[in-house]
């Protein structure tokens, strides 16, 4: 997994100014900066982007590493728009080819029709819940994680493409008690285990 895109999913958008986001995304190139052998490209959602070249950067790369805020239990909606715009576009072009499935039997092999084969994604989120919210009895989310809970459609949108997942990495509890210095070593700690190690 040489080739790196990095796509920053952290809008601006009401009070909202996406440093978190802005941050860790900044974070992930230096890391790859940091150590020979990786070639990165990027993309900020809040900025004009070409749907072609997205879909050619996702065609480009060996693993896509998405970073996203988490606004009302869901992706912002610039960062929904986004992909919603590139995978379009990416249809029989890179991204997917179809839903998999054939006319003779539509019952079976529906989300085959990927073309993404071989790569990987990583996501990371942020979140105004501490991560208690998800892991204690009685807590708001009844003990789902994040990957099975509200990421799930997330996931298996990536999976429609063709990509395997690497282990997501998830922020909590930002709005009120963010400690960035721990965070960042926490995620220098997570990159250096799937990408150097």
């Amino acid at each position: 997994m040489r080739k790196i895109f990095i796509i920053n999913g952290g809008q601006k958008f009401g009070h909202s100014g996406g440093r978190f986001n802005e941050t860790i995304a900044n974070e992930t190139a230096a890391f790859f900066q940091n150590h020979s052998g990786f070639e990165i490209r990027s993309t900020n959602i809040n900025a004009e982007y070409n749907p072609a070249t997205e879909v050619e950067n996702f065609v480009w790369a060996d693993a896509i590493i998405y970073h996203t805020p988490i606004w009302w239990f869901q992706l912002p909606h610039g960062f929904k728009k986004y992909i919603d715009v590139v995978f379009t576009a990416g249809h029989a072009k890179g991204i997917y080819k179809s839903d998999g499935r054939s006319s003779e039997n539509p019952t079976i092999n529906y989300g085959t029709g990927g073309m993404l084969h071989g790569k990987k994604y990583m996501i990371t989120s942020s979140w105004n819940a501490p991560k208690e919210a998800f892991t204690l009895p009685g807590e708001f989310f009844n003990q789902q994680s994040v990957d099975d809970g509200v990421l799930f459609g997330f996931h298996r949108m990536n999976a429609f493409t063709g990509m395997k997942p690497l282990k997501s990495i998830h922020f909590h509890d930002v709005e009120k008690n963010a400690d960035i210095e721990k965070d960042l070593g926490l995620y220098q700690e997570h990159l250096t285990k799937l990408f150097i190690n």
